[in-house]
């Protein structure tokens, strides 16, 4: 049984039919496909590339690898926040480390290219990433530049005499960076230094796998949480790239690429929070339903138990108006949303790894095991108070936008 909200909520999540049946859709699939094989590639920390492929529009797939993708290069043309929200919700319902990768392809990579490439690029490498036959991400983070993104060391030299660039780098945690474990993934985004002038002299590079001098440094092993998700270290070096069809945008202009694909990864991220609280609700309603304990037939009798379910659904709720409220107001081709882009993170992320935690006291040694979901929940949960900018980010940030304010009261 499920529990309906009320009809103004309803039209909050869901705000036309259109969206309805998206969610429809990503869910039967999540149900059919993907919960059945979550835990299993959790505890062998291996990636299910076939049935991320699925994701894509080759062979009757679900055609959601290139959902704000222009349908005239291979996309499904929806450049909308809420459906971005709602399949990230959906996916993360059963398995976090899966929607993590969906992610960093479909937002990192795809809707990148999609708002800052030029038709030539995305005739050439759209096609691909949106059918699923290529599997990429974004390469931004550093070995010693995570938050401090500009602080970044990785560069790119124009060399006349070929009309391209060479790129050598190191670049952190990049999610997808490699399949198989050897072999780096097919297509990503790099952004390198190109002036000196400024810290923001900054490009956006096509880097595709097999490039000569781009290899897989490491695969990231043993990670806490994400272990159904590929992460890596890679290197590049001396790796030529012509500047007429691997630059994306204008030389030194990426850094506000950056920071507008970060908002819509931030509202993914948020949404991907929502996913987990959600279960992490539905398994400890259940278990609280049919658990027996001191001669009652279940656990609503007693008032921790009671706290902690009844606090975790009114901070889900929170959270799910907040993220849509903010969603569907919010144009993917604008920058400058960053106040509440880092508040629905910031309040999501924290919010589902505090519900996946009470529901793991609720289930008490059971819900300490993997077999029973919640543990899983809760690892990945970190991750969200750490990529994509960190809670202290988060902090940061908010307050310059806030204090920009001055005297003028918010609405």
């Amino acid at each position: 049984d499920t529990i309906t909200t009320t009809s103004s909520l309803t039209k909050l999540f869901n705000p036309t039919d259109d969206h309805a049946a998206l969610r429809e859709m990503v869910r039967s699939f999540t149900e059919r496909e993907i919960e059945p094989q979550a835990l299993e590639y959790n505890r062998s920390e291996t990636f299910n590339s076939s049935l991320f492929r699925k994701f894509g529009s080759h062979n009757g797939g679900l055609g959601i690898l290139g959902l704000t993708a222009p349908e005239e290069f291979g996309g499904t043309g929806l450049p909308d926040a809420t459906a971005v929200s709602i399949v990230h919700e959906e996916l993360s319902y059963s398995d976090p480390a899966l929607c993590l990768s969906y992610l960093a392809h479909s937002i990192l990579l795809v809707n990148n290219l999609a708002v800052n490439a030029n038709d030539e690029q995305l005739a050439r490498f759209m096609p691909g990433i949106c059918d699923g036959t290529k599997i990429g991400g974004m390469c931004m983070s550093e070995p010693n530049a995570g938050t401090d993104v500009l602080g970044m060391k990785s560069n790119a030299v124009y060399d006349a005499d070929r009309d391209g660039f060479i790129l050598n780098g190191t670049k952190m945690w990049i999610t997808n960076g490699t399949i198989t474990g050897k072999e780096t993934g097919d297509l990503f985004l790099v952004y390198a230094r190109t002036g000196t002038e400024k810290r923001s002299d900054i490009t956006q590079f096509v880097v595709e796998g097999g490039m000569e001098g781009f290899s897989v440094g490491q695969k990231i092993t043993d990670k806490l949480g994400m272990r159904a998700s590929p992460t890596a270290e890679l290197v590049f070096e001396n790796v030529f790239l012509p500047a007429k069809t691997h630059v994306v945008g204008d030389v030194n202009g990426a850094t506000l690429c950056m920071m507008r694909n970060l908002e819509i990864e931030r509202v993914a991220l948020a949404a991907m929070a929502i996913g987990i609280a959600r279960r992490s609700l539905d398994e400890m309603i259940a278990y609280a339903s049919n658990r027996p304990a001191f001669g009652k037939s279940n656990l609503y009798g007693f008032g921790q138990i009671q706290k902690h379910i009844s606090e975790s659904y009114a901070e889900y709720m929170a959270g799910k108006c907040y993220l849509y409220g903010m969603a569907n107001g919010l144009d993917l081709s604008t920058y400058g949303n960053g106040l509440d882009a880092d508040g629905v993170k910031l309040y999501c992320a924290q919010m589902a790894k505090n519900v996946a935690d009470r529901a793991i006291q609720v289930m008490g040694g059971y819900g300490y095991c993997g077999e029973y979901t919640v543990e899983r929940l809760w690892r990945d949960a970190k991750l969200l108070e750490i990529g994509g900018g960190t809670n202290e980010s988060h902090h940061k940030n908010m307050a310059r936008d806030l204090h920009k304010l001055d005297g003028n009261k918010l609405e």
